[in-house]
């Protein structure tokens, strides 16, 4: 079942780029309208996949959290998956901020700059402290929930699954509870899943029968060094898994071939988080362990969307020919280690951060209009490579915390779990 669903995604993003091509070049007039047509099957899948994020994560996230145990222990999963994230977007940042600096890929630039007073539309504030930690705290869970403001969500249920703990007895029925919504939403995760070939081919024949595959070649330069810096992030993540883990880690690439082309196809990290839950299960990570890190990566771990990141904004300062030195080059990476975590994991999030960022550095923010049209193509590249950094974090913090089982198999209609796989403890035990 998981190979032929793979041949579905492949087909799918074949067929779209034809006929996305042949709708650009053969109906030139109804395009703009086809397109728009077109991509309201992806938009609904979007939407799907945005109903079911904040209840699963809530559901998974309090089972794991509630079957942990002693705060102790989860304080110490906290302080080794916060030491890894941090780890790997300082990397990323840097792995950018070196490439876009030896490519030079806005050097010369042969195309018209965008005059520097235009404006994006994008909202612009600068960064502070105060309003990153008041974002932290939900006034409202049911608010955050609304808004699937997944890092919101993640503190509510931590304090949740903590007091649930502290409540052994009276938690009993409680647990049960959650634990059924986990095993029912999985279930409504494997439905919605189903649409998501018709989302893929949807995304692609869209945004092909919009900008047409010409578009690309205006920042071929500019596509070519990101993707390229892409592939070294990869290479480095996948030593990283094989240093940690072992040759095993092979099986995990394997296993999240889907959400990888989930996210590649839909421009979006978090249209691939139920399968990237589920791919991580497969391959014998604690569910207790998945269910925390995962959600927490999806705010704190975007290692393509941070690469990004510091590669658009040196770029656009090549392009306008703005000398940045290298202490200055520094405090942007460390404003931005800062600024880019909480950025949601779907499409053009990243604008947003880098607007922000070049407002405060005097780069003009009217230099996002020559990379807006091509915005879709990259961010397909920086959400794939933000599920890899993912499973990447979850699996070398259960390895470390012993929690990485042997690989399992499911059958083509079952779902994992949300507190118990193979080997783990069954509810409240010994709490």
């Amino acid at each position: 079942m998981s190979n032929r669903f793979t041949q579905y995604i492949l087909a799918a993003m074949v067929l779209g780029v034809v006929v996305g091509a042949f709708i650009f070049n053969f109906m030139p007039d109804s395009r703009a309208e086809l397109s728009s047509d077109i991509n309201l099957l992806a938009v609904l899948f979007l939407r799907l996949i945005k109903m079911i994020i904040a209840p699963l994560v809530f559901a998974t996230l309090v089972g794991g959290i509630a079957h942990m145990g002693s705060g102790s222990k989860l304080g110490r999963i906290f302080a080794k998956t916060l030491g890894w994230f941090v780890s790997a977007s300082f990397i990323s940042l840097l792995l950018g901020l070196i490439m876009v600096n030896l490519l030079q890929p806005g050097a010369n630039f042969p195309g018209a700059l965008p005059d520097k007073s235009q404006s994006t539309g994008l909202p612009v504030s600068a960064f502070s402290i105060e309003k990153f930690l008041t974002h932290l705290i939900p006034t409202s869970i049911a608010d955050a929930m609304a808004q699937n403001e997944i890092l919101q969500i993640v503190i509510f249920a931590v304090f949740f699954s903590v007091a649930m703990g502290a409540l052994p007895e009276r938690s009993k029925a409680l647990l049960g509870l959650i634990d059924d919504v986990g095993h029912i939403m999985l279930k409504v995760t494997s439905y919605v899943m189903l649409f998501a070939p018709v989302a893929v081919f949807a995304a692609i024949t869209a945004t092909v029968a919009k900008n047409g595959l010409l578009v690309l070649w205006k920042l071929i330069v500019f596509m070519g060094g990101f993707y390229l810096s892409l592939l070294i992030l990869w290479g480095l993540l996948v030593i990283a898994g094989f240093i940690v883990i072992g040759p095993r880690y092979s099986h995990l690439l394997r296993l999240i071939r889907e959400p990888l082309m989930i996210a590649f196809s839909t421009a979006s990290s978090e249209a691939a988080y139920p399968k990237t839950l589920e791919g991580l299960n497969r391959f014998g990570a604690s569910s207790r362990i998945s269910s925390f890190v995962l959600p927490l990566g999806y705010s704190f771990n975007l290692d393509g969307t941070m690469m990004y990141c510091t590669f658009a904004s040196i770029f656009i300062a090549q392009t306008y020919k703005i000398e940045m030195s290298l202490p200055t080059q520094l405090a942007m990476l460390a404003t931005l280690m800062i600024t880019s975590k909480g950025v949601a994991g779907v499409p053009r999030a990243s604008l947003v951060v880098i607007a922000s960022t070049l407002s405060q550095f005097n780069i003009p923010e009217a230099g996002l209009h020559m990379i807006m049209g091509i915005d879709t193509f990259l961010d397909m590249g920086r959400s794939a490579t933000n599920v890899i950094g993912n499973t990447l974090a979850t699996s070398v913090v259960a390895k470390w915390e012993g929690e990485l089982g042997p690989e399992h198999a499911l059958g083509p209609t079952d779902v994992v779990p949300p507190s118990m796989v193979p080997g783990e403890v069954p509810a409240m035990a010994g709490h």
